[in-house]
């Protein structure tokens, strides 16, 4: 502001590394400072799974390659994740005495920690599940449909909706959030024409009204 004082610091050369996933809510001036600004994309299945060969020497464990292909196409795209769901997978196997952890051991696990084979969880099947059989699949507000699952708005908004919509599953229209295709699809159901059209609504970014 008005009264901010510059003090010059003496300081050796020195490197700084940022990293955010909500990039857009940094100040201008602060990202205009560094240097170089790049974007990462999310890794696929083949890259997770040498993040996971790696992290599995790490912790004396034994997979078999079809064990790793099974945990990371669960992953999301993402090593935190998938290093997350490989100690679930580990635990599994110690308690269930398995020394080499096959893609059927793999699926048992994760199928355990509700992590189903396209990498949904608890929370995006609940958000899925109330679009298609509470609201016949949308168009339906966010707050509605938090409320509908039990979570807070913020939660559905920020956790689960940026993979569903990242996969198509679901959509944000000006009327609400609406079931894809591929949602009904991924949940063994028919989609029914009135949904058909719902699909067809324009998407927009902002959020509409609850």
């Amino acid at each position: 502001g008005a009264g901010a004082t510059a003090i010059p610091l003496e300081l050796p050369p020195f490197t700084l590394v940022g990293a955010t996933t909500r990039a857009g809510l940094l100040p201008g001036p602060l990202r205009d400072r560094f240097g170089f600004t790049g974007h990462l994309e999310f890794y696929s299945v083949a890259e997770l799974e040498l993040v996971l060969r790696r992290s599995a020497g790490m912790l004396d464990l034994k997979l078999t390659s079809a064990g790793f292909s099974e945990i990371a196409g669960r992953s999301r795209g993402t090593p935190r994740i998938a290093n997350r769901l490989l100690r679930r997978v580990r635990d599994w196997a110690l308690v269930h005495g398995v020394e080499t952890i096959d893609a059927r051991t793999a699926s048992a696990a994760l199928d355990m920690y509700e992590v189903d084979a396209r990498g949904l969880d608890r929370l995006d099947r609940s958000v899925l599940e109330a679009l298609v059989n509470k609201f016949n699949g949308g168009p339906v507000g966010l707050s509605t449909l938090a409320i509908a699952v039990g979570e807070e708005p913020e939660t559905v908004e920020t956790v689960a909706e940026p993979f569903l919509v990242r996969e198509g599953l679901l959509g944000r229209t000006p009327r609400g959030r609406i079931a894809m295709p591929a949602a009904w699809d991924h949940l063994g159901l028919k989609m029914p024409g009135n949904a058909v059209a719902a699909a067809m609504l324009p998407f927009e970014d902002d959020d509409p009204g609850a």
